[in-house]
């Protein structure tokens, strides 16, 4: 009911609304809709736009991976060095600067311009990392990339949210994390024409950060900012955050912020689900982080022999990957009017199955008893299913997320969700660098010590993920009915979240201080 008479107040906006457009006595970022109405091929330029330059802001990590034993001899690095540049070097400043800028984004309902501007700036830092000849070099030009790429997926997704209906936002959101795939696959075949012709791996970097200039120049061009969606659930409160404070003319504009900032975080912490899903959805990153920072050379270390390994492994990645992500939306999608729980079950039971499949990966070659050619026929099938099953995710469930969220403040919200998971599976590489700080990264001895740290963070990390998302499922569907946590706060849930950002907050401390005390 409260939902329904939410709806006609907007109905009566748009009947109202002034010769700008916008609602009578408004502006445009509290302008909502229970459907937007974008045209079709409109829908399709931005989404082109956003996949474009995400895919292209993810690149750098594909690199470094790919590259990784280009890098460290060229840098001159140590296990902890690398462990850094691919860790908290700049998950913590992505972390910490997601969350100003995905506010200022909502704020002042300029998605677009702080997106164009993002993605202006990581390119041109990712030029500077191709340009590097020493650890601090690409440490600050990684740490600048930061920077930029912080804002990148909480904009697009928060974007995306609002250019389709409900129903579609869950494929629509599968094919820009496309991106994470197609990138690995582009990679892997970067990384073998490299090889073969003897070019330095930071060709690949300076290239990237100049297409990325221009994918910028016409998100700005292209791209319009779109009216923001109801959301999800099925009472008025979520339209209500951030809503009242422009109606309050004798406050300052600062206030007003003051006022929409304190609205959006008691809105998150009366959500019964959002801090488990957080959890559940950093433990399934670690993994993920883990798996793509040191599958690639592990695999080319254990079948050195077979020069063409890292372009299958690729084409294994962007091929299955992407069908895997697209598949998980268009399932959602299709379903939609039936469950909204679909996502949380293809995260929570896909990683569990996953899990075995990289396990048979890791240990391929012993399976076949010591054979390269029969090892590596295991390789690529368990590989295959291992994606098929683990990559459904990411689409479907950044969607429930989007849609669950205030809709004036869902980029804040998701800045806040994607900055918890950067903060905590950073920490995987981060931990396996200082582990192999003093092996040398082509002997025996690091080839075992990362099959033993595989072996165990990936399978951990997808259980822990699998168990907190079937938890999650009964919390949900109590968001979705707007039963939040009413009244005061209750103590125990004030201490529950104080410790779990202290314990994040240590661990992050901890971990960056020895990562540098010991990167040599």
């Amino acid at each position: 009911m409260q939902k329904e008479k939410a709806q006609n107040q907007l109905d009566a906006e748009e009947r109202e609304r002034d010769s700008s457009g916008c609602p009578a006595a408004t502006n445009r970022r509290d302008w909502l809709t229970n459907e937007p109405d974008v045209p079709w091929w409109r829908v399709a330029v931005s989404l082109t736009l956003l996949f474009l330059n995400y895919f292209l802001a993810q690149y750098d990590k594909f690199i470094l991976s790919y590259f990784q034993d280009d890098v460290v001899k060229s840098l001159h690095l140590s296990g902890a060095s690398y462990g850094i540049l691919s860790g908290y070097a700049t998950g913590i400043v992505y972390a910490l600067l997601a969350l100003p800028t995905a506010y200022v984004a909502d704020y002042t309902g300029a998605r677009v311009w702080v997106l164009t501007v993002a993605a202006i700036w990581w390119s041109l830092c990712a030029v500077f990392q191709g340009l590097s000849h020493n650890f601090w070099q690409i440490l600050l030009a990684r740490i600048g990339m930061g920077v930029g790429q912080a804002p990148v997926e909480a904009l697009s997704v928060s974007l995306i949210s609002d250019l389709m209906g409900k129903r579609y936002v869950f494929f629509g959101e599968s094919v820009l994390y496309v991106g994470v795939y197609i990138g690995e696959a582009v990679s892997g075949q970067i990384a073998v024409s490299f090889a073969r012709s003897n070019t330095p791996w930071n060709t690949a970097l300076i290239a990237i950060g100049i297409v990325g200039v221009i994918v910028a120049i016409f998100v700005r061009l292209l791209v319009r900012e779109p009216r923001r969606q109801t959301s999800l659930v099925s009472v008025a409160y979520p339209e209500q955050v951030g809503g009242y404070a422009s109606s309050v003319s004798t406050k300052t504009k600062l206030a007003n912020a003051r006022i929409d900032l304190a609205a959006t975080f008691s809105y998150l912490l009366r959500m019964r689900s959002f801090w488990l899903l957080t959890l559940s959805a950093s433990f399934r990153q670690l993994s993920g982080n883990v798996f793509g920072y040191y599958m690639p050379t592990y695999l080319s270390t254990l079948y050195s022999s077979h020069a063409n390994l890292l372009s299958r492994y690729g084409i294994i990645v962007g091929v299955v990957g992407s069908v895997a992500v697209l598949l998980g939306g268009l399932l959602t999608s299709i379903i939609w009017s039936r469950t909204k729980m679909l996502p949380l079950y293809l995260t929570s039971i896909g990683g569990i199955v996953s899990s075995v499949f990289v396990l048979l990966m890791l240990f391929s070659r012993s399976i076949a008893g010591g054979s390269g050619d029969q090892g590596v026929q295991i390789l690529y099938g368990t590989m295959s299913a291992a994606y098929l099953t683990a990559e459904l995710w990411l689409g479907a469930i950044n969607s429930l997320i989007a849609l669950l969220l205030p809709p004036r403040y869902k980029t804040f919200g998701l800045s806040i969700w994607a900055s918890t998971q950067v903060l905590i599976y950073s920490a995987g590489p981060e931990i396996i660098g200082l582990a192999l700080r003093n092996v040398d990264s082509g002997s025996q001895t690091y080839l075992e010590g990362t099959r033993i740290a595989l072996a165990v963070i990936i399978p951990v990390g997808y259980w822990l993920a699998g168990i907190g998302f079937l938890l999650s499922l009964p919390l949900v569907r109590r968001d979705l009915a707007g039963q939040f946590v009413q009244g005061k706060l209750p103590l125990p849930r004030q201490l529950m979240f104080g410790f779990f950002a202290f314990v994040v907050a240590t661990m992050v401390t901890i971990l960056f201080v020895i990562s540098i005390v010991y990167k040599d």
